[in-house]
């Protein structure tokens, strides 16, 4: 009977639902990529067999913002792109998360213009911001893995 206990305890786990949650949510990003200069390029090659984002759980690229929870933005947004990129950005379901990718979309780059929006957090609140222009694919990888960690962050924080 003792015997039968033990292999009992060892064919389950346990966890907290949120936990759980977190763990399948990062490893199954769903991006939708708002590319409109060179580092929609850069972001190609992160998709690619040599750097291969899926290794990241982040295969999926959609398009179409209903059937995304990532948006990487990557490239210059200018004032009459805000609009639509907020309504991108409301038709995304909840949870969502948004990647600034490159100097443009973080900040304005160096387009000190009246018709370039100066970092996309303007219209969309953004949760990793991707330095370079434009960045490398390593970079990007190493944004969606702080990504992957703040998610995983996020879902301890809840517990407590």
């Amino acid at each position: 009977m003792k015997q039968d206990q033990q292999n009992q305890d060892q064919s389950f786990f346990t966890t907290k639902a949120n936990q759980f949650l977190a763990w399948a949510r990062k490893n199954s990003l769903w991006p939708y990529t708002f590319g409109t200069a060179c580092c929609g390029i850069e972001f190609m090659s992160v998709v690619g067999p040599k750097y291969d984002i899926a290794r990241f759980g982040a295969e999926v690229v959609r398009f179409s913002p209903r059937q995304a929870d990532l948006m990487i933005v990557a490239g210059t947004i200018t004032e009459k792109m805000a609009p639509i990129i907020k309504k991108v950005w409301d038709q995304m379901p909840e949870p969502k998360w948004c990647i600034a990718m490159g100097a443009c979309a973080s900040s304005g780059g160096f387009y000190r213009a009246y018709h370039v929006l100066q970092g996309v957090d303007r219209v969309i609140p953004v949760d990793i911001y991707i330095a370079g222009c434009p960045p490398t694919p390593e970079a990007v990888i190493t944004g969606l893995m702080t990504l992957q960690d703040k998610i995983t962050e996020k879902a301890i924080g809840k517990q407590a």
